[in-house]
């Protein structure tokens, strides 16, 4: 009898970036108002797996320059095996998210936790999160913001290497 697969936890961490600034500042700079400005990672296989400037990076949970996470949210089990997970994400490193590839409002963090977390469990992260670069571009205030904003380097961790999961 065959044994079923093994499932493994999928999180997505969340961090403000703005510390709850952009909560107290956007209704007077964007004219609405926003809760945060976020930066997600996905959590599998007891790694952090993010994507910035440098490419996709990871390290231990919590383990960026941004400290604990502001929210976690359980985004289910995955079937997908650490060996498989790793050939992925070295796959997405060479082709989609390069690290020349980033963009602050096209091709970010959160671009990059949500095509994994379909990849791992069929669900995307909340539309709160993936909607918030339009959201501010749709105001004059970030039309004005975005040649600043284009040139943000984000937060930063340990590159990803598909021989060791970190370097």
């Amino acid at each position: 009898m065959e044994e079923p697969p093994a499932l493994h936890p999928v999180k997505l961490y969340v961090y403000d970036l703005s510390k709850g600034m952009a909560r107290r500042l956007s209704p007077l700079m964007l004219g609405k108002q926003l809760d945060g400005i976020w930066h997600t990672s996905i959590i599998v296989h007891k790694d952090e797996f993010y994507y910035g400037a440098g490419g996709i990076s990871s390290c231990a949970p919590g383990g960026t320059l941004l400290g604990p996470p502001d929210s976690v949210i359980d985004l289910g089990n995955t079937e997908v095996t650490e060996e498989i997970f790793l050939e992925y994400l070295s796959s997405l490193g060479e082709s989609m998210f390069r690290s020349e590839s980033y963009h602050f409002f096209e091709r970010n963090c959160n671009t990059f936790s949500n095509e994994v977390a379909q990849f791992l469990t069929g669900r995307k992260i909340p539309s709160y999160i993936t909607d918030l670069p339009s959201e501010v571009l749709a105001t004059p205030f970030g039309q004005a913001l975005r040649p600043f904003l284009s040139q943000l380097p984000p937060p930063g961790g340990n590159t990803f290497n598909r021989d060791n999961g970190q370097s």
